[in-house]
């Protein structure tokens, strides 16, 4: 009877329980048959899945340039010495590495003289991170960062991208092959589809609520979203909506600063990270969400949550938005911050539009778009890459 293949897969920047997409990479593997670890940051969610291993460590979010790289130091040190205790405990075939940020090629390299293959999820663009938070392309640090996404791209043995943008970067900056680099989407699952019973709490007293879930970095237009919200209150007057921002991140403690400053205490809420019932509950809730991204390349994450949950959403019309999110949402020109709060006063004054603009989101994400279709690919690409080591000198020990 043949051993089951052994996965390892590493992220830096986010836990394993935080990962929507490394979470549904591990279950599609565990699924299959296989045998997955993870070497990730610590998180009290990290363990919900006890069919997957978990080897974590305490990391700390750099905030400065300086604090970055220190963060980051220290976490490719952790990772290795785990890195080490997986491949003695257990064994490791493949190896996964996540971006951002694109620093474990340094890892997985040595790994490939021990014949393992080697996996490279590209769902984010380090460099265009980087010009999006500190407003340059130049310098030392963005060349670095240029340096470090081609050397992880060119270390893989297959690099899996997030969306078809995503792709066709790895194409250009890699410089590969069509043959090497597969979309893997990061769509909900099919069981997670369908809204639950509203709870007419979430309001907190208003007649509506919009919502927005996910991560809220300097790069993520939540300051877009809240000079919106500052314009529907302060100069349309509609002062019968909720606003919910559940996530974390970089941008939240400046976000606060903006709702006080500007009066929007009232309507406002950061609730911080929530579960995934608060959060399932949250968009069944919710009236309109918001998807406030101005980066070309990014996959809309949480536009298909939105999605999944038959809720319509406004959004700027950006290309993987467009892709994901034409016929379901309400796009507005890109950094258009007043065109996005009267088209979120206009959606809150349409019931019948929302409810068409919701079901063609939920049309989409069944047929094209849920994690159920994109785990096959996925899947196909272990399965290729597995055979090819089999076939040429056995499983590692």
């Amino acid at each position: 009877m043949s051993k089951p293949i052994r996965v390892l897969l590493m992220v830096e920047n986010v836990p394993l329980g935080r990962d929507h997409r490394l979470r549904k990479h591990a279950a599609a593997l565990v699924a299959a048959g296989m045998q997955v670890t993870v070497i990730c940051r610590k998180d009290p969610a990290n363990r919900e899945n006890p069919a997957v291993r978990v080897l974590d460590y305490p990391a700390s979010d750099g905030v400065s340039k300086l604090g970055f790289v220190r963060e980051y130091a220290w976490s490719l040190t952790a990772a290795a010495w785990l890195t080490l205790r997986a491949m003695l405990s257990g064994g490791v075939d493949v190896v996964q590495v996540s971006s951002t940020p694109d620093i474990y090629f340094v890892l997985a390299a040595p790994l490939k003289l021990f014949r393992r293959r080697v996996i490279f999820d590209f769902k984010d663009l380090s460099p265009e991170i980087y010009e999006a938070r500190y407003g340059r392309a130049d310098g030392l640090m963005y060349k670095l960062l240029r340096r470090f996404e081609r050397a992880s791209l060119r270390t893989a043995d297959h690099v899996v991208a997030v969306n078809s943008s995503v792709r066709s970067v790895a194409l250009d900056r890699g410089g590969l092959g069509a043959d090497r680099v597969t979309v893997v989407g990061n769509g909900p699952w099919l069981a997670d589809l369908g809204s639950r019973p509203a709870q007419p709490t979430l309001k907190r007293g208003h007649r509506h609520l919009c919502a927005l879930v996910g991560m809220m970095g300097p790069q993520d237009g939540i300051d877009l979203a809240l000079a919106a919200i500052d314009h529907l209150v302060h100069r349309i007057g509609r002062t019968d909506t909720a606003f919910t921002f559940a996530g974390i991140g970089d941008y939240l403690p400046v976000g606060l600063r903006f709702v006080e400053e500007r009066g929007l205490s009232g309507w406002v809420s950061f609730p911080g990270w929530l579960s995934r019932d608060e959060v399932y509950d949250l968009l069944s809730t919710a009236d309109v969400g918001l998807e406030p991204n101005l980066e070309e390349f990014v996959t809309p994450v949480k536009a298909m949550e939105y999605m999944a949950f038959g809720l319509p959403f406004v959004a700027f019309d950006v290309a993987e938005t467009r892709i994901i999110g034409e016929g379901a949402a309400e796009l507005v020109p890109r950094g258009d911050v007043v065109a996005f709060a009267e088209r979120i006063d206009t959606l809150l004054r349409n019931p019948e539009r929302r409810a068409e603009l919701g079901a063609a989101g939920e049309r989409a994400v069944r047929q094209r778009l849920s994690w159920d279709r994109q785990q096959v690919p996925y899947l196909g690409v272990i399965a290729r890459l597995t055979h090819e080591k089999l076939t040429s000198g056995g499983t590692a020990a």
